[in-house]
């Protein structure tokens, strides 16, 4: 048995399906990633997973533990970082981390405190406020919180989002340092980048679950070739090739497109043809490796593609 499964899981605000019959199976000790833009869902799902939301329909089982009769029990063994900062801005670093052993029942806590504070690297700022720390050093906090009571699962909702690069990687090194401990990482995040790190991710949009597996292959989900393609007026280009019959999708990446075409040999000779008639010169170009990125943009399209023809059967 999976250390959470989840299944059929759903949660419905008014006419708003924020959780589409979810269904997740994560094993213990990895680092598993639900990624998707805002609105996705993932911050729902988290809440109803530690028990802060009631699901509309579906059941999860976590540790063993019946989500809808045992949400109790579940408790005590995971910990959650919210995806805003939650903490208490009038207390000191070690103050908060005295407040959250002592509401989760740890009494004995300083040496875990310490060993938590030399962990994110926190111990030269202890005495300081916790409303004057950094971004990155909020969100390090927030962890120790979080592992003060030593549980078995930690839900990391957003836990780099409005962080600086660097402080983006202390946190990743930390959280490298976690799975060595044999803990199980549940986190969200929007950056595609982060989700690479993760060994399982699954990729949601709307409420549904698109697609779950590692990195590696989800990447092979993607159909064609690749182009990565620098031109004069990225806009203009763009929206030719989406508009002509030459491409399977086109994704636009800061300076440069990433078109998307069945056999990049053959297509690409067709795509500057096309360009060129409009006024565009190609500067330079590239076949590249699919990013999740791609795949995700490509099984975002897709979805609205089959939802418009849809729509235009039933009418």
């Amino acid at each position: 048995m999976s250390l959470i499964e989840v299944r059929e899981l759903t949660r419905r605000f008014d006419d708003i399906v924020a959780v589409d019959h979810l269904q997740l199976f994560i094993e213990e000790g990895e680092m598993f990633g639900i990624v998707g833009p805002d609105g996705a869902g993932k911050s729902t799902t988290f809440r109803m997973l530690c028990g802060i939301l009631t699901p509309t329909a579906g059941n999860a089982t976590i540790l063993g533990y019946d989500l809808l009769r045992e949400s109790r029990k579940i408790n005590k063994h995971i910990g959650y970082l919210s995806q805003r900062f939650s903490l208490y801005g009038d207390l000191t670093i070690d103050e908060n981390i005295e407040f959250f052993a002592e509401i989760n029942d740890v009494y004995n806590f300083k040496n875990r405190r310490e060993e938590l504070l030399e962990f994110t690297r926190l111990t030269p700022f202890r005495k300081r406020l916790a409303d004057q720390l950094s971004g990155g050093m909020k969100q390090k906090l927030a962890l120790a919180c979080t592992l003060i009571h030593h549980p078995k699962i930690i839900f990391l909702d957003e836990p780099t989002t409005g962080v600086d690069p660097v402080s983006r990687r202390d946190f990743w090194k930390i959280l490298s340092a976690l799975l060595e401990s044999k803990i199980t990482i549940v986190m969200s995040t929007p950056y595609l980048d982060e989700a690479e790190r993760c060994g399982r991710v699954a990729l949601i949009n709307k409420g549904s679950c698109m697609a779950v597996d590692t990195p590696l292959q989800i990447k092979k989900m993607m159909k064609g070739d690749v182009i990565e393609i620098v031109c004069d007026n990225i806009r203009s280009a763009g929206k030719g090739l989406k508009e002509s019959n030459l491409v399977l999708g086109v994704q636009t990446f800061g300076d440069r497109l990433n078109v998307i075409v069945e056999n990049a040999e053959h297509d690409f000779a067709l795509i500057e043809k096309h360009l060129k008639k409009t006024g565009i010169g190609i500067t330079d170009h590239r076949c590249v490796a699919p990013s999740l990125e791609n795949v995700f943009i490509s099984l975002m399209s897709r979805e609205a593609k089959n939802s418009l023809e849809t729509i235009r059967d039933i009418e």
